[in-house]
């Protein structure tokens, strides 16, 4: 039940037979939902995926945004469906009824963004983009702030944004230089600096954009303690003769109009020209450069960094999603491609004058498709697995809340980075698997190619998770959330002991769990030793730890499709549950196997990175 972009079967089985999304309505937040309104709600994403987005997919790319007289030009094809997501209600979807939102869960709204991606990941950013923005104001903003800007926001008219990156400050938002001065206004600051690489800041598809913004207010303390928050509208609210903005009354939320609006002198000095994810434009601002920048303070002074990482952890899951979702439509364009074409014969067949046979017949082609299937796959699940941590913390109370948080925490640069880093060779995968003919723009795969390169950079850099990963979620708390995996973990070994096939893999996830422990328990030895030792290989403890978990999420898989498969002998279900065994298969006998090559390293004293200088280059 695949269509060509991605699998419905498969979203299916991680839903509803291996993560049980259905348990969640049994939670007060969440009773009024059932598997219905989950259906409906995929149904819908589906219909919007393969009408609006999937059409757009390849000429977006082609048409990429210009600056025209100082306004960023998207395609006119993203209009209709920027209108359709803000009146579907999808920008507040997951928030409460009170605030105008369904109480759908992260779980159900994740898998539905993975469609939207998967089918037009260019396109799909900017409604989730603003859910972001929308979610820092309501989550810390003062009721004004909320009454002024996210109802328009929610409705699609106005576009969010998170504006952080700067010429000179991209990982290291310490270094940002973007000012603050004090009005007489309490509250309301004059904003003053640039910022680059911001999605969706400024295009012609909306009224006006809404940018959180980090800025350091003058005379506040150095590095990060110094950063705060701010809601910096690229066009402001016009002043009324009483001092108050217009449009802030009841009357006025959600009908705030152009007249409204006055220009606040955020500036669109240029669009960045990328590699893919061409669709959506890049801005390059200038903030206050005439002196006339109004921000709005969000929440309290000097604690911008950490409201903004709210925004920023939920947005590392979507990234690992995108990065999913991209590698899972490369990998259905290229098995379509191998289940058609015709190409050489079995290799022991000599006869020449048989007929070839399709690719995929080969043992070389079904190996790079295995590779993307056990990559994407396997990501998904932990992807869904996240989103379930996420649900639960948001509706359990106590110590069970904070497990919760604490293994979405520890988990979350695995999400992001693991997809992001291996989608760019399962797209590669894709790509070769047609050949010539995916080298060429006749076919998506290159697009795809191009459009993953994006992951492993944005919202954090893959070593930045790497450092974040070994230097403090793994120590966080004397280690709990390791604690916390490694029980799931053992549980799923349990279970899994319980089926004869399955114990192999069990055992062999068994040995490679006390080699991550050995690492593990090795690397922290020389973090009171020395600290750039200590880090210099945090990304390939972060490849190491991402591959353990992924083999833990085919087990958890696996179960499932072992279970299935004693009751389901024949069709198409039959052969989607084996499908997964033999996926499991391969994952742990050519990915699984590569953390002896990582450990052999990680546990080696040549610290030849360390010790390199930059003038022997």
């Amino acid at each position: 039940m695949a269509t060509h972009f991605f699998s419905k079967r498969n979203l299916q089985f991680l839903l509803y037979e291996v993560f049980n999304a259905e348990s969640l309505t049994q939670y007060e937040y969440y009773q009024d939902h059932a598997r219905e309104t989950f259906d409906m709600v995929l149904d819908s994403a589906e219909q919007i995926a393969e009408k609006l987005l999937k059409p757009l997919l390849t000429e977006m790319d082609r048409k990429e945004p210009q600056l025209v007289n100082g306004k960023i030009r998207i395609h006119e094809g993203m209009f209709p469906i920027l209108k359709k997501f803000g009146e579907d209600g999808w920008i507040n979807a997951g928030f409460s009824y009170d605030e105008g939102g369904q109480q759908i869960p992260s779980t159900i709204l994740n898998s539905a963004a993975f469609i939207f991606q998967a089918a037009n990941y260019s396109s799909s950013v900017f409604p989730f983009l603003t859910s972001g923005a929308a979610n820092l104001i309501r989550s810390f903003g003062s009721e004004e702030l909320k009454n002024t800007f996210t109802p328009n926001m929610y409705a699609g008219v106005w576009q969010g944004t998170m504006a952080l990156t700067e010429p000179d400050a991209g990982s290291s938002l310490s270094d940002i230089s973007t000012t603050a001065e004090p009005t007489e206004n309490e509250g309301i600051f004059k904003i003053k600096g640039q910022k680059i690489y911001i999605s969706a800041g400024d295009h012609d598809g909306c009224e006006n954009v809404i940018h959180l913004m980090l800025a350091k207010i003058k005379g506040g303390p150095a590095g990060a303690k110094g950063i705060s928050l701010f809601v910096v509208p690229q066009k402001r609210i016009k002043e009324t003769g009483d001092g108050r903005n217009e449009g802030t009354v009841e009357a006025e939320r959600n009908s705030i109009q152009t007249s409204n609006l006055e220009n606040n002198d955020v500036i669109t000095a240029g669009v960045y020209h990328k590699m893919g994810y061409k669709g959506a434009p890049i801005a390059h601002l200038m903030v206050g450069s005439n002196d006339n920048t109004l921000g709005y303070l969000v929440g309290e002074p000097h604690k911008g960094l950490t409201y903004m990482f709210q925004m920023m952890n939920e947005a590392r899951i979507g990234v690992g999603m995108n990065a999913t979702a991209i590698g899972t439509a490369a990998y259905y364009a290229s098995l379509e491609y191998a289940k058609e074409r015709p190409q050489g014969r079995i290799i022991s067949d000599k006869d020449v004058t048989k007929p070839q046979v399709q690719i995929i017949r080969h043992a070389d082609v079904k190996r790079m498709l295995l590779f993307q299937k056990a990559v994407v796959e396997g990501s998904l699940s932990l992807l869904v697995q996240c989103s379930m941590y996420a649900d639960l913390a948001h509706v359990t109370e106590g110590e069970e809340r904070e497990n919760y948080h604490l293994l979405l925490d520890l988990l979350t640069p695995i999400a992001k980075s693991y997809p992001s880093e291996m989608c760019c060779l399962t797209t590669s995968a894709a790509v070769q698997i047609l050949g010539g003919a995916g080298y060429t723009t006749d076919f998506t795969v290159e697009q795809f190619y191009r459009e993953a390169r994006i992951h492993p950079i944005h919202e954090g850099t893959t070593a930045i998770h790497g450092l974040d990963l070994l230097g403090r979620k793994i120590i966080i708390k004397n280690g709990k959330s390791l604690q916390l995996l490694v029980a799931e973990i053992l549980k799923t070994l349990e279970k899994a002991n319980q089926f004869e096939n399955l114990k192999p893999f069990s055992q062999k996830l068994q040995h490679y769990l006390g080699k991550t422990d050995s690492v593990t328990r090795h690397l922290l030895g020389l973090s009171s030793k020395d600290l750039e030792i200590f880090l210099s290989d945090a990304t390939l403890y972060l490849e190491l730890f991402g591959i353990m978990t992924i083999a833990w999420q085919w087990l958890v898989q696996g179960i499932k499709a072992e279970e299935a498969l004693q009751t389901v002998t024949s069709g198409d279900d039959a052969n989607f549950y084996q499908g997964k065994i033999f996926t499991l298969r391969y994952f742990y006998e050519y990915e699984l196997v590569k953390i002896d090559a990582l450990m052999k390293r990680l546990l080696s004293e040549d610290n030849v990175t360390v010790e390199m200088k930059a003038e022997w280059f």
